[in-house]
């Protein structure tokens, strides 16, 4: 597997072309990765195209098998690619494995479940067959993040190619080497032109979702996913995408405050906060707004002095997240921990924890997408369920609570795809959910996403009159 787009000794940041990568840790540059030319873009869609027609043909039971395939050669691959994860994007090696480990059991689950994908009988003549037949939509492009570029990837990769689709994955521009190196990894799996990988920016992306592609599945921010489901309409592409999120904690009075300041540290801090489904906004009772605050605040003081936040992807991201404290800060929230930019090389960014914050704050209304715990006390439940319900957003929200009554209204009010009830994170393999508002739209993951990249063909089947009638008597 060749992981160099061109020799180290041979690359500089001064003779760069491309994607410039640098360390997260250092700054220090690491390597360049060419962006194709439009020529290019037009004929991976011809060769994805070109192979469509017999990818389709081929049984899914076969399709399944070389999913299999491609989650062994993954999985013999992980310690490359978690080297690769962690050197582009900063994240620990350990984490980075788990999330190729979560990519190659996402492979095997779409191995299983999609040839037993099917369609539905429908209620007819008598003497005549109703059914309906899932077909693949044909050609996919798939535009994956880098925050956990490999599970995303191959979640959307498995559920595309068993259903028959060939697909165009182009990678994050801030993990392109991961990216590639990814698509070496897989595509031996399957035949030429089935799964084709393409580095890139924005530029690349455009030029994809503008090619003429069936269907097109995006995991990224919102003001990207909105560009996205515009170029949709106008081609005609299915689009599905799994955006931004302000995800709300609704910590309720009757919890210990001690177990939810660690669950709201989990939430906020996993990753350096960089998770679509991060804890971005916290709402707790003023009952026990005291005891949950301090203990928060330590919860950030003991990953800061342990040196345990990785560093955000870049310091373009660095300084989105110092923009949103600095505005909280001036609006008079205080920073009890964290804050502000360190000292030193790299993209490194505190574990912050933010009180007395209020809805007129961007911590508390936009996606932060860092290491900050914003704190806002609530008088009631009512009070809180009211704030975590509001916003343009709609991704995800989790409610900390012991009362059964609170947890249900809670399920029936908030307008998010998925409710969490006691644990930040967590939940059944294969769950899936549809997010709502700017969160996104379709299903993401799951039995449900092999839905999204098919298309549904209606068959009524029935003999000519005189032979129907024959086979009465």
């Amino acid at each position: 597997m060749d992981t160099k787009a061109m020799p180290i000794a041979a690359q500089t940041e001064s003779n760069h072309a491309g994607i410039v990568i640098k360390d997260p840790r250092t700054g220090d540059f690491l390597w360049s990765v060419p962006e194709p030319e439009p020529a290019e873009v037009a004929h991976a869609v011809k060769v994805a195209r070109k192979a469509a027609g017999g990818w389709a043909a081929v049984p899914t039971a076969e399709r399944g098998s070389r999913l299999h395939a491609a989650a062994r050669a993954l999985d013999a691959a992980k310690a490359v690619l978690a080297g690769l994860n962690a050197s582009e994007t900063g994240r620990p090696e350990s984490e980075a494995l788990a999330g190729i480990d979560a990519g190659v059991s996402t492979l095997i689950q779409y191995a299983e479940v999609g040839p037993v994908h099917r369609g539905r009988s429908l209620n007819g003549n008598r003497f005549a067959s109703d059914y309906t037949l899932a077909e693949p939509r044909g050609v996919a492009v798939l535009l994956t993040p880098w925050n956990d570029p490999v599970a995303v990837a191959c979640g959307l990769i498995g559920a595309a190619l068993v259903t028959g689709n060939t697909v165009i994955h182009k990678p994050s521009e801030r993990c392109p080497r991961l990216g590639e190196a990814l698509g070496e990894v897989l595509a031996p799996a399957f035949p030429p032109g089935v799964l084709n990988t393409l580095s890139g920016g924005a530029g690349v992306g455009k030029l994809l979702t503008q090619a003429g592609v069936d269907v097109i599945a995006h995991v990224g921010s919102s003001a990207a996913g909105a560009r996205i489901a515009e170029a949709g309409l106008r081609s005609g592409a299915h689009v599905i995408r799994e955006n931004g999120g302000n995800d709300p904690l609704l910590v309720d009075r009757d919890v210990d405050p001690l177990w939810a300041a660690e669950q709201a540290a989990i939430g906020a801090f996993s990753n350096s906060g960089q998770i679509c489904t991060s804890v971005e906004r916290i709402y707790v009772h003023a009952d026990i707004a005291r005891p949950f605050c301090v203990a928060l605040e330590a919860e950030a003081a003991l990953r800061n002095s342990k040196g345990s936040v990785a560093p955000l992807v870049d310091t373009r991201m660095r300084d989105e997240v110092q923009a949103h404290v600095a505005q909280a800060r001036e609006l008079g929230a205080h920073a009890v921990e964290g804050g502000s930019v360190p000292e030193g090389p790299g993209s490194f960014y505190p574990a912050t924890v933010l009180l007395d914050c209020t809805d007129t704050m961007q911590v508390m209304t936009e996606e932060t997408f860092g290491p900050v715990a914003p704190v806002q006390v609530v008088a009631s439940f009512e009070e809180g369920l009211r704030q975590a319900a509001s916003g343009k957003y709609g991704l995800a929200a989790t409610v900390l609570t012991g009362n059964i009554a609170h947890a249900q209204q809670a399920i029936a009010t908030l307008p998010v795809g998925t409710v969490k009830i006691n644990a930040v994170f967590g939940g059944a393999p294969g769950g899936s959910a549809q997010p709502r508002g700017v969160s996104g739209h379709g299903f993401g993951y799951g039995p449900e996403l092999l839905d999204e990249f098919s298309r549904v063909k209606v068959v009524h089947l029935a003999a000519p009159p005189q032979q129907a009638a024959a086979g009465a008597s």
